[in-house]
């Protein structure tokens, strides 16, 4: 029975997952009521089973109609989509489900042995230290495109500035909401997200829906990848899996911004940087291993501490809570045949869901087949069902319309979007970690210095500014010697 829940918590998932706008979190909200009536481990098997098929959902409509089904799925919208657009969606479909396998299979290893050193080690992070973990992610990201660095940093300005509206947590003072009753809760970033990527993809294509000349694949081979493909891929995703891993044993950090760091760093270690955000495997390789890692790594801070390490953890932590358990280091030593059942369901669970997900991705790629003006219609509903969704709110839609004009525009000026929207959601929890160690300190910059976390965060800082430029001229040199040779 467990093994059939199971199954049926990865196949919500990976539907849940696909859908714009609602992501693990709303799956697993939505499951709550169905499992209460399972016991404790089969609705704790059948929660996680959501989790981690949200993330190997997400990709599918990433990579077919540039819709990311959450914030852990944009990155597969930077080389997926132009993937599909060159007539390698197969190979995209199979390499996110690939690497979301091994991602997760090697981060459940993971979990099984360095549970509890892993999640006292993430209690030594503070304020500073959570702060300057989401400069690190910022600046990698921004410098990471080459040739609009500076266009990179702007474009993370406005995402800051767009974290900014509504109700400061702190202060209680109302920010940019220009008297708005619906922008004093804020602007969620799905709805940002959305917005920037689908509707904006709508507004992208409007031409070609007019008059036809896009090309769409409408022949699909087998659902699979060559040796080559794996032999660019292979190494990316072993080396973002840990890093995804770690990242989502932070309370939240989150698989979005694992993701986009992976992506960053692939294109750094990249020979042929150029080539991505055009089709590069890598780059679907990278993200989708690092989100399902930190799907697993989200696990342990709930399990082992009873601090939820992403916003499903935390429903999640609501329904241990409710079915009589408490999370925590007891929970380890008390009721172990719990927390084992749960990390073996994982093993399980990623093998159905890498066979679920291959054979499934030959039945979506035919999306690609349906013609423009049917197609980017559909997607426009999505884009307002999944909106609404999120916030339940009419206002929302003037979002959706605002961000998705200023997306379709940024786009036409060749602004890179990843600063600007994973600026959007780190932006508040950045600020208020800011405060929260600046007040600590009674105004001493120091404390942004005082611990080896923060050293090393720092030197991560200045590389990730300064190692594009190295880069560059590393080149040049090896360039000019091998023309002197």
């Amino acid at each position: 029975m467990n093994i059939l829940f199971v199954t049926i918590g990865g196949v919500l998932g990976t539907i849940v997952g696909m859908l714009p706008g609602l992501g693990p979190a709303t799956g697993v909200a939505i499951l709550l009521p169905l499992t209460f009536s399972l016991g404790p481990i089969g609705a704790l098997i059948m929660m996680c089973g959501v989790y981690y098929g949200a993330m190997y959902g997400g990709s599918r409509a990433s990579i077919l109609i540039n819709t990311p089904g959450d914030g852990a799925a944009i990155a597969a919208t930077f080389d997926g989509y132009p993937m599909s657009l060159q007539g390698k969606a197969e190979s995209a479909l199979a390499m996110s489900a690939i690497a979301s396998f091994i991602g997760g299979s090697i981060a459940t290893v993971f979990i099984a042995v360095l549970a509890l050193p892993v999640a006292r080690f993430a209690l030594k992070f503070g304020s500073a230290e959570y702060f300057l973990l989401y400069v690190f992610a910022l600046s990698a990201t921004a410098s990471m495109s080459d040739g609009k660095r500076l266009k990179g940093f702007i474009s993370m300005i406005i995402g800051l500035m767009v974290s900014t509206v509504g109700i400061d947590p702190q202060s209680g003072v109302n920010r940019f909401s220009f008297g708005s009753l619906e922008l004093q809760g804020g602007i969620d970033f799905l709805i940002v997200i959305i917005a920037v990527f689908a509707f904006g993809e709508v507004l992208k294509s409007f031409r070609n829906i007019t008059d036809g000349t896009k090309k769409i694949q409408t022949k699909f081979g087998k659902i699979w990848i060559t040796k080559e493909e794996w032999k660019l891929s292979i190494w990316p995703i072993l080396r973002s899996t840990p890093l995804g891993f770690f990242v989502g044993v932070l309370p939240g950090a989150g698989a979005t911004i694992a993701s986009l760091m992976a992506y960053s760093n692939e294109k750094r270690f990249s020979k042929h940087p150029e080539k991505f955000g055009h089709g590069a495997i890598e780059g679907v390789a990278a993200p989708e291993s690092a989100n399902n890692a930190a799907s697993v790594g989200a696990l342990i801070p709930m399990l082992a501490l009873g601090v939820p390490g992403s916003g499903t953890t935390a429903v999640m932590m609501g329904a241990m809570l409710m079915l009589g358990l408490q999370p925590g280091p007891a929970l380890f030593q008390q009721q172990s045949n719990i927390v084992w059942a749960i990390i073996a369901s994982m093993f399980i669970g990623n093998i159905i869901l890498a066979v679920i997900n291959i054979p499934l991705a030959g039945v979506l790629v035919r999306i690609l087949a349906v013609p423009p003006r049917v197609l980017y219609p559909i997607v426009l509903g999505l884009t307002f069902v999944g909106t609404y969704a999120i916030a339940s709110s009419v206002a929302s839609f003037y979002l959706l319309l605002v961000f998705g004009i200023f997306g379709y525009f940024m786009s036409k000026a060749s602004f890179p979007m990843s600063p600007f929207v994973l600026a959007v959601i780190v932006g508040t929890n950045m600020e208020q970690y800011f405060r929260r160690a600046y007040k600590i300190s009674n105004g001493n910059m120091k404390i942004f210095a005082s611990s080896p976390i923060c050293i090393i965060l720092i030197i991560l800082i200045v590389g990730s500014l300064f190692l594009p430029l190295l880069q560059r001229t590393f080149k040049s040199w090896k360039s000019q010697r091998l023309a002197q040779a």
